[in-house]
């Protein structure tokens, strides 16, 4: 009997169990990447558990906390997922994202690539398998966020521009309507000269709030009506809803019981690069599956913002549409949720058939 063979069953401590384990290799979840590998006892062999190989019988399958513990006990590293880079990846991508925030100006791929050590367009891949966003959008995400600040301290909308770093307004007005839903004056002026349709639709979890402006949904919610609307934009124009609004209200209420029904609705949501980021890991998260902060936190290469991805969970202003009640706390327990605890566990609940 070999090292491999008298390997024991038993989880480790602060890994997953087993059984979860494997249901992330059966899922090829990106997500769980790096956090612990599964050596095949048949092969010799260990990958991470986004591996494209074909799965090995489960009893053939044991897990370890990461790659130097599976070559301790005499497995191989996978020539095809290459378990091994998954550390330095993500460190690259950590480094990446820290240049991005510490440039003055928005850099270029090659220089971002440059300094995480790797060919540019392999790193472009990398970067956006990673988090989500290319490295300009997430450049840009950033210079929003300095935009968005800048014009909370500046008297003038052209002074916050420049000191955002943009060197035209033009620029700013195109990631403003990006990245802050409005244009630099409209989020200056608490949202003057946006108008924003708005009407509550029923779905089978009660009363919902549907708003858009002419480019995209801007507030789902449960439980609120105009008032909280009108606080939430004070000086926006609000209207009635229309009929293009109506045929969105209705795909919005059919999210609730069919999550699929909404996947092309058009968007005009504020948000930091970061916040950008983890709507988009919140949307890739399968329904009826879950990931807890943690994970949320790593799929965007920030390993460390684990706080923060609960934060941005919490600023999440579109509710069953980025669905940030698929994200729970690590000991599998609910965490919070906006409109209530009662409609998390009832949403999860209907995304898993029970």
């Amino acid at each position: 009997m070999n090292q491999m063979t008298r390997l024991a069953p038993s989880p480790l401590p602060g890994m997953p169990d087993p059984d979860a384990c494997w249901d992330a290799f059966l899922r090829r979840d990106r997500a769980l990447d790096g956090l612990f590998v599964g050596c095949v006892l048949t092969t010799g062999i260990y990958c991470k558990p986004s591996c494209a190989a074909r799965h090995p019988n489960r009893e053939n399958m044991h897990f370890l906390p990461d790659p130097a513990a599976a070559r301790a006990a005499g497995f191989r590293a996978c020539l095809r997922c290459r378990p091994d880079e998954v550390g330095r990846d993500r460190i690259a991508v950590e480094r990446a994202i820290a240049f991005i925030e510490a440039a003055e100006d928005m850099p270029l791929l090659e220089a971002i690539a440059a300094h995480a050590g790797y060919a540019p367009h392999h790193f472009h891949r990398l970067f956006k398998r990673e988090t989500g966003l290319t490295p300009a959008a997430y450049a840009r995400g950033v210079r929003a966020a300095r935009l968005k600040e800048a014009l909370g301290r500046e008297n003038s909308v052209t002074a916050a521009i420049y000191e955002a770093g943009y060197n035209a307004p033009s620029r700013a007005y195109a990631d403003a309507q990006a990245h802050l839903g409005m244009t630099p004056t409209a989020w200056k002026t608490g949202g003057r000269g946006a108008t924003i349709r708005w009407r509550t639709v029923e779905s089978s979890l009660g009363p919902m709030l549907v708003a858009a402006t002419d480019k995209g949904l801007c507030r789902i919610s449960f439980g609120e009506g105009g008032e909280a609307l009108h606080a939430r934009f004070p000086h926006a124009d609000l209207q009635p809803a229309d009929a293009a609004l109506d045929a969105m209200a209705a795909r919005v209420a059919a999210l609730v019981d069919d999550p699929a029904a909404g996947a092309d609705l058009p968007t005009d949501i504020a948000g930091t690069a970061f916040q950008q980021a983890i709507w988009a890991a919140l949307r890739a998260i399968p329904p009826g599956q879950t990931r807890s902060y943690g994970d949320v936190a790593r799929a965007i290469g920030r390993p460390g913002a684990v706080r923060a991805a609960g934060t941005a969970c919490g600023d999440n202003g579109l509710a069953v549409l980025i669905p940030c009640h698929r994200v729970v706390r690590s000991d599998g327990s609910m965490g919070g949720y906006a409109w209530g605890l009662d409609k998390k566990r009832a949403l999860l609940a209907k995304e898993k058939g029970k």
